[in-house]
C-alpha cells in the first residue's frame, strides 16, 4: 500500500472564533489551493507545530509510516530571508561533507556553492539550496509553502520542474500550498481547494481544473488562467 498521511480532523480557533476547521488525506502529492487568508499557512503551521500561542489547536492524524515532527520539512516562500546571510552554505548544512555534496547535485547545483555566501547566490539558487538543505534530513512528508512565489519567471519554472522530478524520485509525501494554481499542474496529483478555512472542493487535480463543481472553484480557477484547458 502506498504511503499516506490521514489529517481526520484540524480545527484552528482564536478566541471561540474558528479560523480553520478541515480534514483531508495526504497522497503522493497533494496541493492546498485558495486566496490569501483562506488558512492555508495556518494548515502548514499546525502541522509543524509553529502557530502562535493565541490561536488554540485541535489535530488528530493517522499515518501509514510512523511520522514524527522530525520526518516533516518547510520549502518556504522566501529564499532570500530564510538562510542565515553572514554564515556560508557549507555551515548550514547538518550532514556530512559527501551528502551535502550529493543532496545539492541532486538540485542541480556543484559543490562551489558551499564556500559561497547566501548574499552571492540568486534567488533561484538560493530555493535550490534550502531544497537540498531540507531533502537531506531525509525526510517523510514535505511541506512546500508557495515556494515559487519569490522567483521570476524562470527560476519559477525550473524551481516547478525541479520539485516535479524529486517527487518521482524519492519515496516522499507533498504538501504544496499556494495560491496560483498554475505552479501546481503537472506537479501535484491531489488538490484541496480552501476558502476562510473550509474545504470547498477536493479530487484528483486534473478533473478539478478541468471541470470544477463549485462556483468559488470556478472563479479561483479562472482567475488564473485565461484559457482553461490543462490536459497534457
Amino acid at each position: 500500500m502506498s504511503n499516506s498521511v490521514k489529517i481526520n480532523k484540524l480545527k484552528i480557533d482564536l478566541n471561540d472564533t474558528n479560523l480553520v476547521d478541515i480534514n483531508f488525506n495526504i497522497t503522493s502529492s497533494t496541493a492546498i489551493i485558495g486566496e490569501s487568508g483562506s488558512g492555508k499557512s495556518l494548515t502548514l503551521k499546525a502541522l509543524l507545530d509553529l502557530l502562535p500561542k493565541n490561536l488554540t489547536k485541535k489535530i488528530d492524524i493517522e499515518s501509514s509510516v510512523n511520522l514524527t515532527k522530525d520526518d516533516i520539512g518547510l520549502i518556504p516562500q522566501n529564499p532570500f530571508t530564510s538562510l542565515s546571510p553572514m554564515t556560508k552554505i557549507k555551515n548550514q548544512f547538518f550532514c556530512s561533507n559527501e551528502k551535502k555534496i550529493k543532496m545539492l547535485k541532486k538540485v542541480g547545483l556543484e559543490d562551489w556553492v558551499l564556500n559561497r555566501f547566501p548574499t552571492q547566490l540568486s534567488g533561484g539558487q538560493l530555493q535550490r539550496v534550502i531544497i537540498a538543505i531540507t531533502l537531506s534530513k531525509d525526510l517523510k512528508l514535505l511541506l512546500l509553502d508557495e515556494p515559487t512565489t519569490a522567483l521570476d519567471e524562470t527560476n519559477k519554472n525550473n524551481i516547478k520542474k525541479l520539485i516535479k522530478d524529486l517527487i518521482s524520485e524519492l519515496n516522499i509525501l507533498i504538501l504544496y500550498v499556494t495560491h496560483d494554481i498554475e505552479s501546481i499542474i503537472n506537479v501535484c496529483e491531489n488538490i484541496i481547494i480552501i476558502k476562510k478555512g473550509k474545504i470547498i472542493e477536493q479530487g484528483k487535480t486534473s478533473d478539478i481544473l478541468n471541470n470544477p463543481k463549485k462556483d468559488y472553484s470556478k472563479i479561483l480557477i479562472e482567475s488564473n488562467f485565461k484559457n482553461r484547458n490543462f490536459r497534457e
